[in-house]
Order: C-alpha cells, then sequence, then structure tokens
C-alpha cells in the first residue's frame, strides 16, 4: 500500500512540475452521484447508494486525459437499515472528451479506468465490523461535458459502472463479495 501511494504522489509531482509550462492542461473535478447495485451481495440486498469523487486530471493529448482521484460510495442493507455498506478508495484511468461540433460548448465523454478500493461494514455509530483489503477493480461511462463560458468550469452529466470482487471473513469463512453497481452523477469541474 505504500509503495502504491509513493507512485501516485511521484507521478502527481512529476505531472505538476511540467505543468508550470502548460496552461490549461489541468483539471479538478467533484462528481457526487447516486449508486444503483446490479445484484444482491449474497442473500442480501442493498438500497440505493449515493456517494461522491475528487479527481485531478491531466491532458496527455488533445481530448484525452488521464486521471487519478478518491472516491466514497455508500448504501445500507435492505432488511437493516442500520448496517452500511460501503466501498472507498482510489480511482485511475483516461478520458476521452471530445467536441459535438467544431466551435461547440458541448462535449462527448468516454472514461475508462480501475479502481482500488475495499469495503467496510459499518454500525449505525460508525464503527467497523467486518472490512476488506484494497484490491483492483474497474470502472467505465460516458456523458457530456458543458463548458460554462470562458472561465474555465463545466459541468458534466455521466453515467457509469464499476465493478469490485474482495473477500470479506464472515464467522471465521471468506466469502467472496462482488459489487457491482450504476452511477448517475453529475460532475463540476474547473480547468486550470
Amino acid at each position: 500500500m505504500t509503495l502504491l501511494k509513493t507512485i501516485a504522489f511521484t507521478i502527481i509531482v512529476l505531472l505538476f512540475l511540467n505543468s508550470l509550462t502548460a496552461q490549461n492542461r489541468w483539471s479538478a473535478e467533484f462528481r457526487p452521484g447516486l449508486d444503483f447495485t446490479t445484484e444482491a451481495i449474497g442473500d442480501t440486498k442493498l438500497t440505493t447508494g449515493y456517494g461522491f469523487e475528487a479527481a485531478l486530471s491531466y491532458k496527455v493529448i488533445q481530448y484525452l486525459n488521464a486521471y487519478v482521484g478518491w472516491g466514497f460510495n455508500s448504501f445500507q442493507f435492505a432488511d437493516n437499515p442500520e448496517i452500511d455498506f460501503d466501498t472507498t478508495g482510489y480511482t485511475f484511468g483516461f478520458q476521452f472528451i471530445h467536441p459535438i461540433s467544431e466551435g461547440s460548448n458541448l462535449s462527448y465523454l468516454i472514461r475508462a479506468g480501475g479502481i482500488y478500493n475495499h469495503i467496510e461494514i459499518e454500525n449505525n455509530n460508525n464503527d467497523t465490523i467486518q472490512a476488506t483489503d484494497h484490491g483492483l477493480g474497474y470502472e467505465f461511462g460516458g456523458g457530456l461535458d458543458y463548458v460554462l463560458g470562458n472561465n474555465g468550469w463545466s459541468l458534466r452529466p455521466q453515467v457509469g459502472y464499476r465493478a469490485l470482487s474482495r473477500d470479506l471473513e464472515i464467522l471465521n469463512t471468506k466469502k467472496a463479495i462482488d459489487l457491482n453497481y450504476i452511477v448517475f452523477a453529475l460532475g463540476i469541474s474547473k480547468t486550470f
């Protein structure tokens, strides 16, 4: 885990130093959203969840950005609303943003990448009952990018899909947990 954090920090610092000579290559985005699981977790159904992601992206070439971020998503057990099913961790990947027509403020956005998350089951006092290690999953999605004038701000409505499989130990027995969900989000982005 420490090695991954060190590598991510080094990449961010190197990209930051490179950006001192490059204008409008960076953007920051905050994206809250609603999450809908595609299947039950074992015999347990989860309620509609919510969450957010904060990400930083760098324009690698025209229309193609590399992104890194951190996110949090929370669900509740449908049969026991006092138990939260949370996932937190990191996101990384590429997003392609291309204008729908020349000179338009509206672009389409396609993103694909990985997630490095873990799952926590918590009670209503925020005490962790069970937790998994971090592990790799994937995400992909699409949406629109609407530029709000010449000040670098954009609105980004998006829909995406995330998948994460982790082992959770319950009563000394490991059980495979597959968390697959669809995300409907509205991001706000600032280019600098």
